[in-house]
């Protein structure tokens, strides 16, 4: 037997917002819809990150002050950082800078980067 489904809806009769029969869905059948629609809408993942990154900061006690951001680790966030922009990564960027404490503004420009590991840009 196949995974269960709303019951389909007489001819006519009123969908819910999601195309499923009103006050009839399970749970779990109202949680794979809203899935759905967020990955075909394209913004499950964004949502997804959002999540995470309002978890850390919940998480985040702000009264314990952070450490120092010594220059080293600032380098080393922002080749983390550079890599993940560069590859599309936004959502991991949005739970990385608060969970390390790095600010939001760029530290230091990608020249500067390639220099300190020294490699040469690309054109």
């Amino acid at each position: 037997q196949g995974p269960s489904r709303a019951p389909r809806a007489r001819r006519g009769a009123a969908r819910g917002p999601l195309g499923l029969p009103p006050m009839t869905a399970t749970l779990e059948e109202l949680k794979e819809a809203i899935v759905e629609t967020l990955d075909s809408r394209g913004v499950l993942g964004q949502v997804k990150a959002k999540v995470r990154a309002e978890i850390f900061a919940a998480l985040d006690d702000e009264h314990v002050p952070r450490p120092e951001l010594v220059r080293e680790n600032a380098v080393i966030n922002e080749l983390i950082r550079e890599y993940l922009e560069h590859n599309g990564y936004h959502h991991t960027v949005s739970v990385l800078l608060p969970e390390t404490g790095h600010p939001e503004a760029r530290q230091f420009d990608r020249a500067f980067l390639a220099g300190e590991v020294g490699v040469q840009e690309d054109d």
